[in-house]
């Protein structure tokens, strides 16, 4: 479940089991009411708990998240077909198989999938459109691009794995709001810290879909049985995933976007009443009668309110630094570590290429390895598209 900038590709995998709640105490059995009426007419007595097949909350029947599913898959295609890699590109991958949809050339793009230039005409996102030309549109048209056929089979696969459960639990109407707005915090976040590069993927809302299992277990702590090993499980599928961002080309932070602002949302969207509160009309006849628990316990409604005003006011501050053109990178040195670590086997440094060029031609030197290239672009002016190549040239 990467963001790409575009490459790589990884998934997380959950064996969470469905939420496990503690069973309330059973009430006295018939035999025991007979011997001591007194007792159990008293007016303190505890009430009879549910039958054992009671559910208290509501289960969902989950459609939202594959019908996302689906529209990503579709998008893919559609973006494939305005690719024409045939038409537009000399180099193309499975042009006799696929046609018009084939791949572009696998050294341009080893997730096959189509060109840069397309991604960026069809909304990826691109901070020097975002901040020149006001196309805040981009921090959600970028989230249902994908890069490749591997990136968009990864991310729709664990979307379908995390997001069906969630919606089984809480519903569509909380569940689509959290995908969509981690989603855009997610490509808020990169666009304040990826400058030169553009981002397109689903992995922001996935992330937050996983920030938010994290903050809805912490909400709603006393209601799991199972707590300790839920929260080991959940912890190492979001450290793993992170791990992966740290390799190249792949925009972590559009993943820590989408958890921050997950995790938030979660403490407001999915935060679950007491038992002692219930809908009188959904418990059976006597239960709960004898209750007066308030709704929420105080350290619900502490973080309810807490994630409320950190969600509203980093939003609202993120933009505002987005559309001033703040760079994050030039006010913290090492924060380019959380998105790639450089090590033995890859380099974070982008490539440096010196170039001439004649209108539509371009002609390109590497300045690490020294290899020449000659390129005719599809748009003089389009800057990405030229790194693109540039990288291509120093690999």
């Amino acid at each position: 479940m990467g963001r790409r900038t575009p490459s790589s590709n990884s998934s997380p995998e959950s064996d969470l089991d469905t939420i496990k709640v503690q069973p309330r105490d059973s009430g006295p059995n018939l035999e025991e009411r007979d011997r001591y009426p007194a007792h159990y007419s008293n007016q303190h007595s505890r009430p009879p708990g549910p039958p054992p097949n009671y559910q208290p909350y509501t289960k969902w029947l989950p459609w939202l998240v594959p019908i996302i599913a689906i529209v990503n898959v579709v998008l893919f295609v559609l973006v494939m077909y305005v690719n024409d890699c045939p038409r537009n590109s000399q180099n193309c991958f499975g042009t006799e198989i696929f046609g018009r949809y084939a791949f572009q050339d696998v050294h341009e793009n080893p997730l096959l999938g189509p060109s840069t230039t397309t991604l960026q005409k069809l909304g990826a996102l691109d901070v020097k459109k975002v901040v020149e030309d006001r196309q805040l549109w981009r921090l959600l048209s970028c989230m249902w691009l994908h890069a490749g056929v591997f990136h968009v089979a990864a991310n729709m696969l664990s979307l379908l794995f995390v997001g069906i459960r969630l919606e089984q639990e809480f519903g569509f109407v909380r569940i689509g709001p959290l995908y969509v707005l981690a989603g855009v915090g997610g490509s808020l976040l990169s666009a304040l810290f990826v400058r030169k590069k553009i981002s397109v993927g689903a992995s922001g809302a996935l992330f937050g879909l996983l920030g938010a299992m994290l903050s809805e277990l912490i909400t709603n702590w006393t209601l799991y049985e199972n707590k300790l090993a839920t929260l080991l499980t959940l912890l190492l599928i979001i450290a793993i995933n992170l791990a992966v961002g740290i390799l190249p080309h792949v925009d972590n932070f559009a993943h820590l976007g989408g958890f921050i602002t997950g995790f938030l949302l979660g403490c407001v969207l999915l935060i679950r009443p007491q038992f002692g509160w219930m809908d009188k009309k959904r418990a059976p006849s006597g239960y709960f009668a004898a209750s007066k628990k308030s709704k929420y316990k105080i350290y619900q409604y502490i973080l309810l309110i807490m994630s409320l005003a950190i969600f509203l006011t980093g939003f609202i501050l993120g933009l505002i630094l987005l559309t001033n053109g703040w760079d994050g990178n030039a006010h913290c040195s090492w924060c380019h570590y959380l998105s790639c670590v450089p090590t033995p086997l890859w380099s974070c440094t982008e490539a440096r290429c010196a170039t001439t060029q004649l209108e539509n031609q371009l002609n390109m030197t590497c300045t690490s390895n020294h290899k020449n290239g000659t390129y005719i672009l599809s748009n003089p002016n389009n800057t990405i598209e030229i790194q693109m190549l540039c990288s291509k040239l120093c690999k």
